[in-house]
């Protein structure tokens, strides 16, 4: 390994993302599957992610609409199985993240993760796109339910009232909240400096959000290439973590 890299990335792009870390007071940060994955949480689309194993149905058919409510305990088995992560940790993105925002350096974190691992490592501001597996709520009446509930529950989950408990995620054929979308656009115009980390940005109508960046310091950190790259002042290819990590917060 030479000494102008470090597993892979070049010590210079570490050099310029502290540059402008340094130089920026209106940070927002918009994450996707990959944040997690160093976490043990697999992504959707990687090579081992859960599009390429094996179901009598895709992914993408049973984490939608229409399959929840038509094939419930079908879902629920494979909800259960593979979307909750109860006990993972938040990692080094996660960390330091939350460490720019308590410097005042971070104004939102805008993420398409549901595992809440954000909140875990201590941010305070951040809009969750496509909801969070944490919140669970009954069909009928409304009551909430938490995530272990569901894990302790077999076939479909019912309130004391019959109704079935839905996750508060956004599914496949749902739309995304229209308050929250405006929120996230708002930070977005309103940043000095946008980072793009763990996503493949191919999921509409969220991905489109980055769009509305106009500054000069967008930087794209992922494992592989996405459309934005070329337009980005700054693309580290590796993981997340491990880039954030090495970035300094304050003296």
């Amino acid at each position: 390994m030479q000494n102008n890299e470090m597993g892979g990335i070049r010590m210079s792009d570490i050099k310029k993302l502290q540059e402008m870390v340094d130089s920026s007071s209106k940070i927002v940060f918009f994450g996707g599957a990959g944040v997690s994955t160093e976490s043990g949480i697999p992504d959707f689309r990687s090579v081992d992610g859960l599009y390429h194993q094996k179901y009598a149905y895709e992914p993408e058919q049973i984490l939608s609409r229409s399959f929840f409510w038509s094939k419930t305990e079908e879902f629920y088995r494979f909800y259960r199985d593979k979307m909750l992560y109860l006990d993972a940790k938040p990692n080094a993105a996660h960390r330091k993240l939350a460490e720019l925002e308590a410097a005042g350096k971070l104004t939102a974190v805008i993420t398409q993760n549901i595992d809440g691992l954000h909140q875990k490592a201590g941010s305070r501001k951040v809009l969750e796109l496509h909801g969070s597996v944490l919140r669970n709520y009954c069909s009928d009446c409304g009551t909430f339910y938490e995530a272990e509930y569901i894990l302790r529950t077999e076939g479909v989950p019912r309130c004391e009232c019959g109704g079935i408990i839905k996750p508060d995620v956004v599914l496949y054929e749902e739309a995304l909240d229209d308050q929250l979308l405006d929120e996230a656009l708002a930070y977005i115009t309103d940043a000095d400096m946008l980072i793009i980390g763990g996503t493949s940005l191919v999921v509409y109508p969220a991905a489109a959000l980055v769009n509305y960046y106009e500054g000069n310091k967008l930087v794209v950190i992922n494992r592989t290439p996405s459309y934005m790259d070329h337009r980005a002042n700054l693309f580290i290819q590796g993981n997340i973590g491990e880039v954030l990590g090495d970035i300094r917060v304050g003296n």
